[in-house]
């Protein structure tokens, strides 16, 4: 399955872009559903208030992973009163948005994988899987775990949950990656204001 990283950036502006942050994530996510991805987050740099974001970053996942990621990449202007700052005359908040492909290192071994079967939840009563068909994996260096019962069989949901905890542990591992490469910090501090990709114009609250 394809999967990329999806880095959303306040690039360290003020209260107000890590708002916008927030509210771009609660967008994207949205957005995912009409192309067929997964999303799910990796990891939030929280800012001083709740609903507030330094940064967030997100793992994709799907067919059409890239189409979707691609129509995001850039700048995002957001257009608002800003709710923390009543008579402040600025509207025009900026974050950035960038795309990670997610790395396939030698690290993933399905060595290091413990599967266990449950039952599959349901709506209760009649209708809940009385058979253990669902599938729970847990990668054991890191502790990663990934609940697959979307399929009818055991055997479905097993490759299902053993693609998504790989393409878990792999964006875990890409993370490192950029942290260690110092992009997070450096798209903070080269966030392009000129030509944004997007433009919404609603409020921050």
């Amino acid at each position: 399955m394809k999967a990329v990283c999806i880095q959303i950036t306040s690039g360290r502006g003020p209260l107000e872009c890590c708002r916008v942050v927030a509210k771009v994530q609660e967008l994207l996510l949205k957005d995912a559903g009409d192309y067929g991805v997964r999303i799910s987050v990796v990891r939030q740099e929280k800012a001083s208030l709740n609903g507030t974001f330094y940064s967030c970053v997100l793992l994709a996942e799907g067919e059409q992973v890239h189409a979707f990621s691609d129509s995001w990449r850039g700048v995002i202007q957001w257009i608002a009163q800003s709710p923390y700052r009543v008579m402040h005359k600025r509207k025009n908040w900026f974050v950035g948005v960038d795309v990670f492909d997610v790395q396939s290192t030698p690290v993933w071994n399905e060595k290091d994988v413990r599967v266990e079967t449950c039952k599959a939840s349901g709506p209760g009563g009649q209708h809940v899987n009385k058979t253990e068909t669902a599938v729970r994996a847990t990668h054991l260096p890191t502790k990663i775990q990934v609940l697959a019962m979307d399929g009818r069989s055991q055997q479905i949901n097993k490759k299902l949950c053993l693609e998504r905890l790989r393409a878990k542990v792999c964006a875990a591992q890409t993370v490192e990656i950029i942290s260690r490469q110092h992009q997070q910090w450096q798209a903070h501090n080269d966030l392009e204001r000129g030509q944004p990709k997007r433009v919404y114009k609603a409020d921050l609250r």
